[in-house]
C-alpha cells in the first residue's frame, strides 16, 4: 500500500504517457469525486464554479474575484514571473481579504505552517491552479500496482533494483566514475542520478564543492506524517476535505479515498487518510502510532457524529521528513543545478520541478530529462 493519498489530473500528460507506453492506459480511472471546505462548523463543496456560487461564505463579488484569479491563472502561460510576490501580500489585493482569509490563507498555513506561509511566492500557487483538473485518475489496483508493472518493465530491459539497500556514501573513485557504499559493501557505477532530498546528498557526497553544497542545504522543506484507518463503515459522503488548523483540526486534511474509488478495490474497506505537512521536529515524528491515534481519533466524530473507534479496522502510520519543498520569493534563483559539480553525478528531486508542485508526473518530466542528460542527449 502507498503511503500517501494519490491521484493524477487529466492534464498530467507525461505521467499518462508512461502509461501508454506500458501499454496500461486502459487501467488508468478517472472519476470527479467531491471536494469539501470547512465553513462555521460545517462542510461545503467547493470544487465549481456552481459550487462557488452555493457557498454561503461568498458574496457575489467574491465570486466573481475568486473566479477570475482562477482564469488569470489558467491562461497565464508561465507564471514564473510572479514568483517576486507573495501569496500572502497579492491575494488579499487581488481577491479581497475576506476570500483569502476564508480559502487561500488557511491552505498556506496548513501545508506550510505560521512559519512559512506569509513567504511563498505566488508562482507555487498558479503552477497548482494551472494544472489541476476537476476529474482525478488513478491506477486499477492501485498506485502499487503501476509501480510493480514498470518495475517488471525495467528488469526485462536489462536494470536490476535493490531494496533495502541504502547508499550511506558515494565518492568520485580514482579511475572514474564513483564508488557507492551500502551496507553490504562497495559498488561501483559509470554515473549516478541521485533522487534522495538535497541535504542528504550534500551529507552523502563529501566531495562535493562546498559552494553547491550549501546550495542545497540552503533549500527550505516539511515532511509529512500520514496516519491511514481501515474502516468497516463510511465515514463521510466526500473525497477530500480541506482543514483549517484554526479551527482545530489536528491535521491538514481527511481524505475518505474509497469515496473516489470503490472499496471492492481494497478488500471492502473504507479508508480513510489523515496527512499534514510539519518542520521535523514537530512531535508528530516522535509519537507512536498508538498515540498519534489518539490525537486523531476525537475530530473524526466532527465529520460523522455516528463515528466510533469500534469502527477501526487496522491502521498504518507513515513518516517521511523531506516531502514538501517550500519555495520563497525568486526561488528559481535558489534550485541547484541537475548536473552537480561532481562530472556524472546528477540530483533529480522534488525541489527542482518548480514551479510545479511535487508529483508523480513531474517526477516522470525530470526523470526524462536527466536520464538525457546522462546519455548526452541534452546538454548538462
Amino acid at each position: 500500500m502507498c503511503w500517501k493519498y494519490h491521484h493524477w489530473f487529466s492534464s498530467d500528460a507525461d505521467m499518462l504517457g508512461l502509461i501508454k507506453e506500458l501499454g496500461a492506459s486502459d487501467r488508468v480511472i478517472f472519476e470527479r469525486p467531491v471536494t469539501v471546505v470547512h465553513y462555521q462548523g460545517k462542510f461545503y463543496p467547493f470544487d465549481s464554479p456552481q459550487r462557488w456560487l452555493s457557498f454561503p461564505g461568498f458574496s457575489w463579488l467574491d465570486v466573481v474575484r475568486f473566479g477570475a484569479i482562477g482564469a488569470y491563472f489558467k491562461a497565464l502561460p508561465n507564471g514564473v514571473q510572479l514568483e517576486r510576490y507573495t501569496a500572502d501580500a497579492w491575494l488579499p489585493r487581488w481577491m479581497g481579504q475576506k476570500g483569502y482569509d476564508l480559502i487561500w490563507r488557511p491552505m498556506l498555513v496548513g501545508k506550510f505552517g505560521e512559519r512559512y506561509y506569509r513567504d511563498i511566492n505566488l508562482a507555487w500557487l498558479w503552477a497548482r491552479i494551472k494544472s489541476r483538473t476537476p476529474r482525478l485518475g488513478t491506477f486499477q489496483g492501485g498506485f502499487q500496482a503501476f509501480l510493480e508493472l514498470l518495475a517488471d518493465r525495467v528488469r526485462q530491459q536489462g536494470a536490476a533494483i535493490h531494496l533495502n539497500t541504502p547508499v550511506s556514501e558515494v565518492t568520485p573513485a580514482a579511475g572514474g566514475g564513483f564508488t557507492l557504499t551500502t551496507p553490504s559493501g562497495t559498488t561501483t557505477a559509470d554515473q549516478c542520478i541521485a533522487s534522495t532530498s538535497p541535504r542528504l546528498l550534500a551529507r552523502i557526497a563529501p566531495q562535493l564543492p562546498e559552494a553547491y553544497k550549501t546550495q542545497l542545504t540552503s533549500l527550505k522543506s516539511l515532511g509529512a506524517v500520514v496516519m491511514v484507518l481501515a474502516l468497516d463503515h463510511r465515514l463521510t459522503d466526500y473525497y477530500w476535505f480541506n482543514l483549517p488548523k484554526e479551527a482545530g483540526f489536528p491535521f491538514l486534511a481527511l481524505v475518505e479515498h474509497t469515496n473516489f474509488m470503490a472499496r471492492e478495490h481494497y478488500g471492502g474497506d473504507h479508508l480513510i487518510y489523515c496527512g499534514d505537512y510539519l518542520e521535523p521536529d514537530h512531535e508528530y515524528f516522535q509519537l507512536s502510532k498508538e498515540a498519534l491515534l489518539e490525537r486523531f481519533l476525537p475530530s473524526l466524530s466532527r465529520f460523522n457524529p455516528s463515528f466510533d473507534r469500534s469502527w477501526i479496522k487496522q491502521t498504518w502510520l507513515w513518516r517521511t521528513e523531506y516531502a514538501q519543498p517550500v519555495p520563497l520569493v525568486n526561488h528559481s534563483r535558489n534550485i541547484p543545478a541537475i548536473a552537480t559539480p561532481l562530472r556524472g553525478l546528477y540530483l533529480a528531486s522534488m525541489s527542482q520541478v518548480y514551479p510545479w508542485d511535487r508529483g508523480t508526473n513531474y517526477a516522470v518530466q525530470l526523470g526524462r530529462k536527466v536520464a538525457r542528460m546522462a546519455m548526452g542527449e541534452e546538454a548538462a
